[in-house]
């Protein structure tokens, strides 16, 4: 069996690279060709089913407001049911002809269940879920005074959206819907002070990409990766905590019509902006630039201040 590797790890590099110089230009012009199709027939969800998770503020709300301006049926869930109502007239408003309020904690499985019951009950069906519910803690992991304290950050941001998709799925599948999974760039960009936002993120990221191996073409699922958008998460203190005074925000409009017209069009992945793309590349083909760069100017500066 060891040698069968070491056989592999010959050939198979100089294999691998030369399939890929034969068939990368074809499989881009492909992959053009797709893109434009999806353009010209991007998914109208008037009159559709839409659930979304944490929508009571952020990125969530301008989700509901975007659907809403597209005559989507909107289902809404995050705890705050006040907050969930004016998001919910302000829809109305914007031309969603119907519009329900679940108040849910999405790291409870109980409140999952229910949310998609309720939803699914009201409105006879369900055409895309949008996992977007999450919430950020801020430290230097050895500055962490109680490890178990962040398991909260993991069953909001990951839990949360394994439990609302495992009770979605049956009604998802009978509609060919589609699943926006709202992750990071924090998932493969991994920030200091920010540990266990990132492994959230990423186990949400290859979550999802397995999800999609699996589904096929049965349900579509669409993962999104935003930069720093404005949001309650990025206010406050946050700026000068995580050190990102430098890293502009996106304004939550923008991020949430790109969103939208992403999972309208059927894409897998949404990186927005789409100039953080450059970011990937540099930590793939240069690695150790990208930790240099993270240690020195957002871990180091801050230790020092410290002292």
């Amino acid at each position: 069996m060891d040698l069968i590797h070491k056989v592999m790890n010959i050939v198979l590099p100089p294999i691998t690279l030369t399939l890929l110089l034969l068939f990368l230009p074809p499989f881009l012009v492909f992959k053009l060709i797709s893109c434009i199709k999806r353009y010209i027939t991007s998914e109208k969800v008037a009159g559709k089913v839409v659930l979304i998770t944490g929508a009571s503020s952020g990125i969530g709300e301008y989700l509901a407001y975007e659907y809403a301006r597209r005559g989507a049926c909107l289902a809404l869930a995050a705890r705050r049911e006040e907050r969930l109502r004016a998001v919910a007239d302000k829809a109305r408003m914007l031309g969603s002809p119907d519009v329900i309020v679940i108040s849910t904690d999405i790291s409870n499985v109980e409140d999952c269940e229910r949310f998609i019951t309720e939803a699914v009950n009201h409105f006879g069906r369900l055409d895309h879920l949008v996992n977007n519910a999450g919430i950020i803690q801020i430290d230097m992991f050895e500055q962490c005074k109680e490890i178990s304290d962040c398991a909260i950050l993991m069953n909001t941001n990951f839990w949360g959206s394994v439990y609302v998709t495992r009770f979605a799925i049956p009604h998802l599948r009978k509609s060919k819907g589609r699943i926006v999974g709202i992750s990071s760039i924090a998932g493969w960009c991994s920030v200091p002070r920010m540990s266990f936002y990132c492994a959230s993120k990423a186990a949400v990221t290859s979550f999802y990409e397995t999800l999609a191996a699996e589904f096929g073409p049965d349900i579509g699922i669409t993962i999104v990766t935003p930069g720093v958008v404005e949001s309650e998460m990025t206010q406050g203190d946050f700026v000068s905590k995580a050190q990102m005074d430098s890293v502009p925000a996106e304004s939550t409009e923008r991020c949430a019509e790109a969103i939208v017209n992403s999972a309208c069009r059927g894409d897998r992945y949404l990186v927005e902006p789409s100039w953080t793309r450059m970011l990937f590349l540099l930590k793939v083909l240069c690695p150790e630039v990208m930790e240099w760069y993270l240690h020195r100017v957002l871990a180091a500066r801050t230790s020092k201040k410290s002292n």
